[in-house]
């Protein structure tokens, strides 16, 4: 394994940052909170419905009857689903965070959505950054493709972690260091894979961590962003938020290879 696999890893991951790069230039608001919650949902959702699962599926199915694979397909997404409600309540509550925060409702609000989204979104970032480790590994013109089209939608997933970091925080350069922080996920993901998992990471385990995700993934979104984003007064922005969040990340998951 050379280091240009490597590289497009890190270039990948790195999107994530860029995406936070683009959140700096609207000061946030709680309007824009409620349309980041929304669009951090949509994002989550598009991805795991139309991208991790039917992927996880189409490996399965070569391997179990059709019984067995949604078996095992709904047994890891609940398993994920049970670790993002137990991930919610290792959090501080809000009331305590409000202690902390002089009792500002709304910041404190959002920064549980911020930790939380950024959390999930480091967990998926891991098992993609090893993906595109062995995309180029295997095939350096299919790693190009596949660290591109990854790029493509890390870069949503990056405005999503940055805005509601930047509101609880009244620091935009946070929030787009926070994005950054969960996009290298990916190059340490790779990295570790390289270094120490090489003979654990088979495409059954990785396949299956993927799932995994999409459970927590799809649990964040509906009991955490889409309740955030409709809170707010008539809850339109955090819908319009959210639809875009869906449409962005169907564009780039048709970009994957």
């Amino acid at each position: 394994m050379g280091g240009s696999p490597l590289w497009l890893t890190l270039l990948a991951g790195l999107s994530t940052g860029l995406g936070g790069l683009l959140a700096m230039l609207c000061p946030p608001s709680r309007r824009l909170l409620a349309v980041s919650a929304g669009f951090a949902g949509g994002v989550m959702l598009a991805a795991s419905l139309a991208d991790l699962v039917p992927g996880a599926l189409a490996f399965y199915r070569v391997y179990l009857p059709p019984l067995g694979c949604g078996g095992a397909l709904v047994l890891l997404l609940l398993a994920g689903m049970v670790a993002a409600a137990a991930l919610s309540a290792l959090l501080p509550e809000e009331a305590e965070l409000a202690e902390r925060m002089s009792g500002d409702s709304a910041r404190t609000a959002a920064l549980r959505t911020a930790l939380i989204t950024g959390a999930v979104l480091l967990l998926h970032n891991f098992p993609e950054g090893v993906l595109t480790l062995f995309a180029g590994t295997a095939d350096p013109a299919l790693g190009a493709r596949t660290a591109l089209a990854v790029a493509l939608h890390n870069i949503p997933e990056g405005v999503a972690v940055a805005v509601p970091f930047a509101f609880a925080l009244h620091s935009r350069l946070g929030g787009a260091l926070a994005a950054l922080l969960s996009g290298l996920a990916e190059p340490a993901g790779a990295l570790l894979a390289l270094l120490f998992l090489r003979g654990w990471f088979t495409p059954g385990l990785l396949n299956g961590t993927v799932v995994l995700v999409a459970g927590v993934m799809i649990w964040v979104a509906i009991a955490q962003l889409l309740p955030a984003a409709l809170a707010f007064p008539r809850g339109r922005p955090g819908l319009w938020g959210t639809a875009a969040g869906v449409l962005l990340m169907l564009l780039g998951i048709e970009a994957l290879p």
